[in-house]
């Protein structure tokens, strides 16, 4: 048994309402309730909301919405592995015999996501606690730089300067796709990222946040142009 947890409340700031917003032809959110249901990965797929529209949304979609979340975890500070535990004790019975069970975070803003991703994830999770996906970033971290209120630039690492690019560590940042965990995994409340969690390395064509309007005319653009290759 495995289940999977869509955290998608109604409030978002800086893209308003962006769960629930249409992307490429349907709600955001469908693009990654249609990955998991494809991953045949989950004998549930749950929405945790407190919208009623992204209830209405997830369940014609094929998730289920067995509750509203609460607004002391509705909020801009809600941590999402709070948010996973309460849909795990609001779904499992017997959570304390379920310790081992796999529980996927599938973010709702993740169109890029596909099924093979979340399966290979969840192969992975054996002998771990979490399985993160990641990906390289584009350019070496070591170099980068900041803009004072001035408006000048100032280094991080301003010994990395007179350092060879192919000399510097490879750096990776968390895809913000989904992570896998075990119910006793994310009870603890801890940080995933421990010598105790597995990367999933994912290509950087296939990678783009959103949390603003740039991100999202970026992520539209590069989703039209991934449509157009495969076709």
């Amino acid at each position: 048994m495995a289940l999977c947890v869509i955290p998608a409340r109604g409030g978002s700031k800086r893209i308003p309402n962006k769960n629930a917003r249409p992307f490429h032809g349907k709600p955001m959110i469908c693009w990654s309730i249609e990955a998991a249901l494809k991953s045949e990965c989950f004998e549930q797929i749950i929405v945790s909301t407190d919208s009623d529209e992204i209830a209405s949304i997830a369940s014609s979609a094929g998730a289920s919405v067995p509750f509203r979340r609460p607004a002391e975890l509705s909020d801009d500070y809600a941590p999402t592995i709070a948010v996973v535990n309460h849909a795990v004790e609001m779904v499992v019975q017997g959570v304390e015999t379920h310790s081992e069970m796999p529980v996927c975070c599938l973010y709702a803003t993740a169109p890029f996501v596909v099924s093979a991703d979340i399966q290979a994830g969840l192969e992975k999770l054996s002998g771990h606690d979490f399985v993160i996906p990641v990906t390289t970033y584009a350019h070496p971290i070591q170099r980068a730089v900041k803009v004072s209120d001035s408006g000048f630039l100032e280094m991080f690492d301003a010994e990395a300067y007179a350092v060879r690019s192919q000399d510097l560590e490879e750096a990776w940042h968390d895809c913000g796709q989904f992570y896998w965990g075990t119910v006793k995994a994310w009870a603890r409340g801890e940080s995933p990222y421990s010598a105790r969690s597995a990367a999933l390395p994912i290509p950087r064509w296939r990678v783009q946040d959103i949390d603003t309007e740039e991100d999202w005319l970026r992520a539209e653009r590069l989703f039209s142009a991934l449509t157009a290759t495969s076709q």
